[in-house]
């Protein structure tokens, strides 16, 4: 019998009902009802509670008793193959992927990886890769690991720079992450099974879909969504004039993130896309991990990660005075993103970020997931 919390299979209901279409509007529902599970309770009456519920959802709501039952069986499924259902609202779900607003009511997750890890981004490209994109990724992952210690590579799983991605991070110990556009019990391509299997055990599957969900032409496209949305980073390498790493690259810079792309030789037909990008500047030029580093202001990771494996500890009460003390005494009530702690304290960016190190350092204070700060107490 499944174990699963009422509000996730209320939620995970919901999502198969609605479709990809009706996210957005069922987010602003599900703020005002306060939970899924009020929606589904209360689906032939919806207007009780919402009075100005638009009539779509409505409509929607009221022919959900069948998805219900559908949705106890994905349960007993997902529940006997060890796959985690996360519902928007759970701490576990990807944090910077809850900031968009198209964001999966629901995800599976099949995987042993922190969604909200310190630091994620995400490798993109054509399914046909040369071996020039092969060695960029070798020597990037390589450099990666040891600049940035806590990092989580995210990519689709299909032939070429994608499971150039997984493979070369499994090497080096990255965790990494496949965002499938089908369900979890099974696999595109099925000669991706025996790294989708190692992934499992470093990293993770990841979908938004059902089992049973066909691998449609759509739920590729849709699945590039989660891939930009849940990374702080989108990085190209290697695509024609057209293709699907290029709707990845547009839907991160949507959601504000960074894009990055690995210039190619002129003429070449699959560095045109990447080369085109950068010329029009929608994405920065990389030419090494340690580009991204400097790019993305990550170049205190490996000194922290050095001094905390040197036993470097907080004090028990340590003498905080200046800066560090204006961080501290914002930092109390509650964590902060930088962005907001910036105009709290009204410090400039770089002093900001040089105190929030060393203070990281002390032990005071910890970085979460999406440039968040919190005070250790």
């Amino acid at each position: 019998m499944s174990t699963i919390p009422q509000e996730t299979l209320a939620a995970m209901a919901i999502a198969a009902r609605t479709g990809h279409f009706n996210i957005s509007l069922m987010r602003e529902l599900y703020r005002r009802a306060g939970s899924f599970k009020t929606i589904t309770d209360n689906h032939d009456n919806i207007r009780d509670i919402i009075p100005d519920c638009p009539q779509r959802l409505i409509t929607t709501l009221k022919n959900i008793s069948p998805i219900i039952s559908r949705t106890e069986e994905e349960a007993e499924y997902i529940t006997t193959h060890g796959i985690q259902p996360i519902c928007i609202s759970d701490d576990s779900y990807p944090q910077r992927l809850r900031e968009c607003e198209d964001a999966p009511l629901v995800l599976f997750y099949k995987g042993t990886a922190d969604l909200n890890c310190k630091r994620v981004i995400n490798i993109v490209g054509t399914r046909h890769a040369t071996i020039y994109a092969d060695d960029f990724i070798r020597q990037f992952t390589e450099r990666m690991k040891e600049l940035c210690p806590q990092l989580l590579i995210v990519s689709g799983l299909a032939y070429g720079v994608d499971i150039m991605a997984h493979r070369h991070s499994l090497e080096n110990g990255i965790p990494t992450v496949g965002v499938l556009a089908h369900g979890l019990d099974n696999l595109y391509p099925p000669r991706h099974r025996e790294t989708a299997n190692r992934m499992a055990e470093n990293g993770g599957l990841l979908t938004e879909h059902f089992t049973r969900t066909n691998a449609d032409k759509v739920n590729f496209v849709r699945r590039n969504r989660i891939v930009a949305g849940m990374s702080d980073a989108t990085i190209l390498i290697e695509s024609a004039s057209h293709g699907g790493g290029l709707i990845t690259c547009s839907m991160a810079q949507g959601y504000g993130r960074d894009v990055f792309a690995v210039p190619g030789k002129v003429g070449d037909t699959y560095s045109e896309g990447c080369n085109n990008l950068i010329r029009d500047n929608g994405a920065q030029l990389l030419t090494s991990a340690d580009d991204l580093v400097k790019a993305m202001g990550w170049e205190a990771d490996a000194k922290l990660a050095t001094a905390q494996r040197q036993g470097i500890e907080r004090t028990l009460f340590p003498h905080i005075s200046g800066n560090a003390r204006l961080i501290v005494d914002n930092l109390d009530s509650s964590d902060m993103q930088l962005n907001v702690l910036a105009t709290k304290t009204g410090l400039p960016m770089s002093d900001l970020t040089a105190t929030l190190f060393e203070l990281e350092m002390q032990g005071i204070v910890k970085a979460l997931a999406g440039g968040t700060y919190h005070l250790i107490k």
